[in-house]
């Protein structure tokens, strides 16, 4: 898989499925489930590091985790998932150079075939157009931008008619810059599919709306392993609660079996 599938995928009319991943095990169900794209998302900070937001996730990190996501898969590459690696937080915000060192450090030493980063502020736009110009492949990200929560939050974003014109336009800005496809987050559905109409390449939503090119959903969420999941990612399972259940049960049995003693 590589990102002009997905191009290809919405010009058929193919809904892709991208789930996240952070070591081999999580990959090889994500995998064997049947998804396209397997993002390697900062959200691992959150998930697996225990951190309460995305911002202390390191590039070092990523790199590490992206590895892992890499050793689960099984098959040919060509058979394999499209693997998108997020840039964490500060390794290219600080200009082009330091930008295309940390995406090509991921891509040269881990199964990624592309990275995604957060808005499209004229900084971000110039670190793009730098990125792909070097054969790197970009998915954008508006909306709810967890990079931004110290001024943003983690609300819900494009609510008032001025804010849902600039995302427009950003996401158009993205398009002419050469990402392959952008993830649109907790926005109104209306926006996500005016957008999706207007653009050539894939929308991809995630609390956005039905009318979307396809969905990414963290992994975690959707098992139901987090205490807490977003409004618009509600578990499939609860598979923390089957957990603890039965590994309760068996440290029950284990308190409960006599031990008689050895005598010598």
């Amino acid at each position: 898989m590589r990102p002009a599938d997905l191009i290809s995928f919405k010009e058929k009319g193919r809904s892709i499925t991208v789930l996240t991943a952070w070591d081999s095990l999580s990959s090889s169900i994500v995998q064997a489930a049947g998804a396209d794209v397997v993002l390697v998302g900062d959200s691992l900070a959150m998930v697996v590091l225990g951190h309460s937001t995305t911002l202390p996730a390191t590039l070092e990190e990523m790199l590490h985790h992206t590895k892992a996501v890499g050793r689960g898969f099984i098959g040919p590459i060509s058979k394999q998932p499209l693997v998108i690696c997020d840039l964490p937080f500060l390794s290219y915000q600080c200009g082009e150079d330091k930008a295309v060192a940390a995406a090509g450090n991921l891509l040269k030493n881990s199964c990624a075939a592309a990275v995604k980063l957060e808005g499209a502020e004229p900084e971000v736009i110039a670190v793009i157009t730098r990125l792909i110009r070097m054969g790197i492949p970009v998915m954008g990200h508006l909306g709810l931008t967890p990079q931004s929560v110290n001024s943003l939050g983690y609300l819900p974003q494009a609510q008032d008619p001025s804010s849902q014109k600039r995302i427009k336009l950003d996401a158009k800005k993205l398009e002419t810059a050469g990402c392959f496809s952008i993830v649109l987050e907790h926005i109104p559905a209306i926006v996500a599919s005016e957008i999706r109409k207007e653009l050539q390449i894939p929308v991809i939503g995630i609390g956005a709306g039905e009318d979307c090119d396809g969905q990414v959903r963290v992994t975690a969420d959707l098992l139901g392993l987090t205490e807490k999941q977003p409004p618009f990612s509600p578990p499939l399972l609860n598979v923390r609660e089957l957990c603890v259940e039965a590994l309760h049960d068996w440290i029950n049995q284990q308190h409960q079996e006599v031990k008689t003693p050895t005598i010598e």
